[in-house]
């Protein structure tokens, strides 16, 4: 069986637990303590040399990073599909799960780390306005990017899986969504219908 090493708060995590459900794949769930260092343990670098969170064990053959993991489950079980057929489409799932890696989830970090990390009093507001700021214009570059589709690529694909496991954190953080952003505001309620999204809360 398919062994996902996770962390249930940690978005890459649920990044791929969102895929394995969409797949339909059973896979056994062991959590890491980042609290504790779990990762950092000798026994977890064996498996992941980063000591970082998701790492997936399929049936003896070892992958890290959620990217590369999701990659990976779609070549090994490409049914049902997770990334368009067609090379511009594929191309365009890619790009756009790169921006939400190095971008939209970065900002998320930055005020994870000050409302999760630190007392009330030792955070840093303007820090946690300026990430805000910035999802902002996230959003409504992902409006433009949906323009005249229900999916970011089209079709339902890896690249939409990569921003649902963001999607509890807009609430949680207190992130405005400009209601003119329609676009998005109609795919977040498509992504949060999808069974997966809260199968894999945990």
């Amino acid at each position: 069986m398919i062994k996902l090493y996770h962390s249930p708060a940690s978005t890459n995590s649920r990044k791929v637990r969102i895929a394995l459900i969409e797949k339909g794949l059973e896979f056994e769930r062991v959590p890491i303590d980042l609290g504790k260092k779990e990762q950092k343990t000798p026994e977890y670098l064996k498996i992941h040399p980063f000591g970082q969170v998701p790492a997936l064990d399929d049936e003896g053959f070892v992958v890290y990073d959620s990217t590369v993991i999701n990659e990976y489950l779609e070549d090994e079980y490409p049914y049902p599909p997770l990334m368009p057929k067609d090379s511009d489409g594929r191309a365009r799932a890619r790009l756009m799960e790169d921006f939400r890696d190095n971008h939209f989830n970065i900002a998320f970090i930055r005020i994870f780390r000050e409302m999760r990390g630190k007392p009330e009093n030792e955070r840093d507001p303007k820090a946690i306005d300026a990430a805000k700021a910035e999802i902002a214009n996230y959003f409504e570059r992902l409006d433009r990017e949906l323009q005249g589709k229900e999916y970011l690529a089209g079709e339902f694909s890896l690249a939409d899986i990569a921003f649902m496991a963001n999607l509890d954190l807009i609430e949680k953080f207190d992130i405005q969504i400009d209601p003119k952003n329609k676009n998005v505001l109609a795919w977040i309620a498509r992504l949060k219908a999808r069974p997966s999204f809260a199968a894999s809360a945990q």
